[in-house]
Order: structure tokens, then C-alpha cells, then sequence
């Protein structure tokens, strides 16, 4: 049993989870994946593409014939972490292939690591698949090598990850995914409400849609293919995947006007009453040199329309602390905004350089120790912040989902929590019959600081 929450960079995806399953003289490929929840659904889809080729997938490099390293790029700390999980995967198996973020930069790559057999860009399937089939042949077996209908997943078998777009249209200075991954390209409505209903039917419990900019899904499709919609797509595709009985959860949402739309979805049940909403700042001034809407004020009235829509919507972003040129003023500004938005979730980063970033060429850095500093004192706020709301829900009945059960407890997780990222609610009475998967009804006993306690009812 552990408690939240467990890494508040907003760039981290679950551990990858490989059954290693094989038969012999099956070749096998390792899956290293590294970053976001997006590139762990890259990952997901590079895996089901060669499990039905007949490749087994190893759990550990020993028993793989070739390692897939899929990078980010995000941050430079993201960026060491993934020449040193290349690295790794060079010492302990030996042939190696990149893909993912970091890999639209070959020679940083290449430059560190020489001996990798090929390194390949964002979501470029079929030059991942080329580099496998050159590094190990396919040997497929027609009566043996059955492929599940949902395809190979990464995340436990009850909730999954549902990426809607790639792409962005931002042009952040502190960001340079738009640069690896291009700009906005929406999947058809229809594609995605297909494999949202083969996950429901696999028995997946909670669909986390995902994107770069989920808000402005669809805004990328031309007059033709928008003809006779009478609101926004991503509006359309919440109130569609509702349908399907499994809890829906919107990530990364942009707060656009149209956002509006979605809440009375929240209210009525269809999908569930949370948003993840990147922020980032609240300084005016500090906004406009990130390149972002500059309108924290009108982001407060957008938060308290949000609230007399739907009362019970809960509200997660991230942050920057210590931007280039961020005052101590600026900074008390986030404080202060933040004692007034009264945030539910809330993760934060420590601004890095990354290569390749406009933001590097600002003025005016802020030295480590201020940004540590800062970093300290805006989790203290978030934290005391969290307790209160936490407090608060004690003694109240709600539904939750089982993540896991162990010897000392059911791990759960309310509507208010994404996995992984957010915070836990622990059954250690009573649990032993519970199944991850099940979603039951407990009464809150105790509260932390990010998780809960409760019993069943």
C-alpha cells in the first residue's frame, strides 16, 4: 500500500505492464516506454501491430531478441532519463530501437548511443515495425498467435488510456512537442467511439481520453466534415462515449469557452465531474511571456460557472514555477490565485531549459535555489489546500473503482482521481473478496493529504 502522490511531473505515464507470455522458439520483443500517457498508447499500438505479426512480448531484456525504447522529450531531465534507459537496454540486451519523441532528434541519440539499430520519430508506426522485422524476422503462427480483439495493453485491464488527436496548434515558448509531434490531426469521430466500444466490451471500466489539446478535438476538420454538427466534436464525442456505461475522463483540456458544454454532461452523469486543466501560471504578465492566453481572471469567473453548473466537479492542473523573468510579485500572484480557485488536483514542475525552446532566449533566469524555493512553498499551499477538501468528504458515501488488492488492502480510486497521478482511497477492512475492476460504494472514515480511507457499505 503507498500514498500519493508518487511523482508530480505532468509528464508521466503508469509503469507499462507485459505479460510476457510466449511460445517457444517465438521471437520476442522487450517494450521500454517512457513519458506521457500518449506515448504509452503509441507503445500499446506499436505492441498490438507486432503481436499480430507473431512476436511475443518479454517482460525484461533477457528474454527478448531486440528492446523498443519508446523516449521523451518533454524536459531535459526526461530527455537524460531516456539516453540512460537506452543505455541500460544496450548493456543488458544489446539491440536496440528508438522511437518516441527524443527520436525526432537522431543525432542527440545517435551521438550518445552509436550502436542503437535505428531510431525512429513520434507515432511512426511503420518504420518501427521496418526496423523490427530488419533486426528480428517474423515468424508467425497462424494456429497459435491469436491476437485479443482489444489488441496489446499496457495499463491493467480495467481502465485504458483513449488518444482522440495527435498534434498541437500551441505555440507554448516552454514547450517543443508541437515541433516533434506537428500540429492538431483529430481522429474521425467514428474511429474513436469504435475502439472505445471494443475497450468497454474487452470489460475496460474507465475511459481516460487523452491528447495533446482535447478541447480542441475535431476544430482541425474542414467545413465539409463539421456540416450538421449543432456543437462542438469534442462535446459530441463526450456525450457519445457517456453512452457506453464505463466512466469517461477527460484529460488536458484547454479551457476554451466551449468547455461550458462539457459541464452539464458532468452534471448528469455521463461523463465524469473532473477536468484536467493545464494552467500553468496566473500572472498576467507571466502568461504572455509563455505565450499563453493571458486571462487568469476570466479563467476564475470560467472555474465558478463551471462549479453552479456541476457542484461535485473536481479540478486538476499543473504549473511552472520559476519561468524566466517570474518576480517574486508573479509569483505571489499563482498564491494568491490559487486561495481563490481552490484547485482539487494539482501537480508542478520546476522550469527546465530544453533544447530547442524559444523560452531559453528570455531574459532574466531564475537561479535554482529561488525556484526550489518557490516550487516548496506552492506545494505547501496545494497540500493544505488538498487536506481541507479531503477533510471535508469524511463521513460522505461515494463510488470507487479497485485498482488492486494486496494483503493489506483494496487500492481504489474515486471519480476524483486519475491513476497514478492523483490521490487513492484505501479499504484495509473487508476487502479480501474485492477484484480490481469492481466499482462499490464506501463511507469515508479518515483523511491525509492527498488520499482517504473508507469502509464498505
Amino acid at each position: 500500500m503507498s500514498t500519493n502522490p508518487p511523482d508530480l511531473r505532468p509528464d508521466i505515464a503508469p509503469a507499462a505492464r507485459l505479460d510476457g507470455k510466449t511460445r517457444p522458439g517465438q521471437p520476442s520483443i522487450g517494450m521500454v516506454s517512457l513519458g506521457c500517457p500518449k506515448a504509452l498508447v503509441d507503445s500499446e499500438r506499436i505492441l498490438t501491430r507486432l503481436r499480430a505479426e507473431g512476436y511475443g512480448i518479454s517482460p525484461d531484456y533477457s528474454g527478448a531478441d531486440a528492446v523498443i525504447v519508446n523516449t521523451c522529450g518533454f524536459l531535459d531531465s526526461a530527455k537524460a532519463e531516456s539516453l540512460e534507459a537506452i543505455g541500460e537496454a544496450l548493456s543488458e540486451n544489446g539491440r536496440v530501437i528508438v522511437t518516441g519523441c527524443l527520436g525526432a532528434e537522431p543525432e542527440y541519440i545517435t551521438g550518445a548511443h552509436p550502436k542503437v539499430l535505428a531510431v525512429t520519430g513520434p507515432h511512426q508506426y511503420e518504420q518501427v515495425l521496418d526496423a523490427v522485422h530488419a533486426a528480428v524476422p517474423p515468424s508467425p503462427d497462424p494456429f497459435v498467435d491469436l491476437l485479443p480483439a482489444s489488441g496489446v495493453s499496457l495499463t491493467p485491464r480495467h481502465y485504458s488510456y483513449l488518444k482522440i488527436s495527435e498534434g498541437c496548434n500551441h505555440k507554448c515558448k516552454f514547450c517543443i512537442i508541437p515541433d516533434m509531434r506537428g500540429r492538431l490531426a483529430s481522429r474521425p469521430h467514428k474511429a474513436v467511439l469504435r475502439e472505445a466500444e471494443k475497450l468497454v466490451e474487452a470489460g475496460v471500466q474507465e475511459l481516460l481520453v487523452i491528447s495533446q489539446d482535447t478541447s480542441a478535438y475535431g476544430t482541425d476538420w474542414d467545413r465539409e466534415v463539421r456540416r450538421g454538427l449543432t456543437e462542438q466534436p469534442i462535446t459530441t464525442l463526450a456525450r457519445d462515449l457517456g453512452s457506453l456505461g464505463a466512466w469517461v475522463r477527460l484529460h488536458y483540456v484547454y479551457p476554451y469557452p466551449h468547455v461550458r458544454e462539457m459541464i452539464p454532461l458532468m452534471a448528469d452523469g455521463l461523463v465524469l465531474p473532473y477536468l484536467d486543466v493545464p494552467f500553468q501560471h496566473a500572472h498576467p504578465d507571466t502568461l504572455k511571456r509563455m505565450a499563453r492566453p493571458a486571462a487568469a481572471e476570466a479563467t476564475l469567473d470560467r472555474i465558478a460557472e463551471w462549479r453552479d453548473i456541476c457542484p461535485d466537479i473536481v479540478l486538476r492542473s499543473t504549473f511552472i514555477v520559476g519561468y524566466p523573468g517570474e518576480t517574486e510579485a508573479e509569483f505571489q500572484t499563482l498564491l494568491d490565485w490559487m486561495d481563490e480557485a481552490q484547485l482539487d488536483r494539482v501537480g508542478c514542475f520546476q522550469y527546465e531549459n530544453v533544447d530547442g525552446a524559444r523560452s531559453n532566449a528570455l531574459p532574466d533566469h531564475v537561479p535554482a535555489e529561488v525556484k526550489q524555493d518557490r516550487w516548496d512553498r506552492f506545494m505547501e499551499k496545494a497540500q493544505a489546500i488538498s487536506e481541507a477538501k479531503l477533510e471535508a468528504k469524511v463521513g460522505t458515501r461515494i463510488d470507487v473503482i479497485v485498482d488492486e488488492v494486496d494483503a493489506e488492502a483494496a487500492t481504489c480510486r474515486t471519480k476524483a482521481d486519475a491513476p497514478e497521478i492523483d490521490g487513492n482511497l484505501f479499504i484495509d477492512e473487508g476487502f479480501e473478496a474485492l477484484t480490481p475492476g469492481q466499482i462499490v460504494t464506501v463511507e469515508v472514515d479518515e483523511a491525509g493529504e492527498y488520499d482517504l480511507w473508507g469502509r464498505l457499505v
